[in-house]
């Protein structure tokens, strides 16, 4: 039925206005890879970002997306081969349909952030991500990441204040196993919703961080999460810090 329907695709394609049009595979008019852009530990969980394709294979401008599918592989930590390219004993995580995104997923323009919290110690995880348009037809697959958890190093502690024109936000740096890259810092104006995309674009490496150019009575909650680098090389993301609140002062 999906060939079916390709091939009818590339049929009207090539006799749209009695004009022959370029000659597409109907394998080429599905949507390309999304780029996988990083997956990392964060606290106890892993996040996986992701950017959502805006082409088709043929290079054609995309317009019927309509959400992707995760999937995942579990394999013991230990293990010696596992094979980087095959999809063999990947299953089903998530399938997100963007018009209604879960509140484990967030999106931020092109970008999508997915949080996945079925995750242990001693366990690798492999994710791919595969397009697929509103007749369900699937694009090609991202490739492979994979992420070992390890237990979480311990979150700053953050103060809040406030002053007519910017927050200052000051962090109690703690105690933690691996070498310290610095901090990311989240910003809510909503104080039970967390946003899994940090303000700064390079992690924040001093005891603090001036936020301007904010609106006039709004309330801004802040949290943040440590950054260390392992002896593995890897870096990984405390839990989330106690959530400190701020508000632009009125001119004295």
């Amino acid at each position: 039925m999906r060939s079916l329907l390709l091939l009818v695709i590339l049929m009207v394609s090539m006799t749209a206005c009695g004009k022959r049009g370029p000659l597409y595979y109907p394998d080429m008019l599905v949507p390309a890879a999304p780029a996988i852009t990083s997956s990392a530990q964060s606290g106890s969980s892993i996040k996986l970002q992701f950017v959502l394709p805006d082409k088709d294979r043929a290079g054609r401008k995309l317009s019927d997306l309509a959400g992707v599918k995760i999937n995942k592989r579990v394999s013991d930590t230990t293990q010696e081969q596992v094979c980087s390219s095959c999809m063999t004993d990947f299953r089903l995580f998530r399938k997100l349909n963007l018009g209604l995104l879960p509140e484990d997923a967030q999106r931020y323009g092109s970008s999508i952030v997915v949080i996945d919290g079925d995750v242990n110690v001693g366990k690798t995880y492999s994710s791919s991500v595969v397009p697929f348009t509103k007749d369900n037809i699937d694009g090609l697959a991202s490739p492979q990441v994979s992420i070992s958890p390890v237990q979480p190093t311990s979150p700053p502690v953050l103060y809040a204040e406030s002053f007519p024109t910017e927050i200052r936000i000051s962090f109690v740096r703690p105690q933690a196993a691996g070498s310290f890259i610095g901090y990311n810092l989240y910003r809510t104006t909503q104080l039970n919703v967390r946003s899994y995309l940090p303000v700064n674009r390079e992690p924040l490496n001093g005891n603090e961080y001036i936020d301007s150019g904010l609106e006039r009575n709004l309330g801004y909650y802040y949290m943040a999460r440590t950054l260390v680098k392992l002896e593995s090389g890897a870096v990984v993301e405390s839990p989330v810090s106690n959530v400190v609140e701020g508000m632009l002062k009125n001119d004295e």
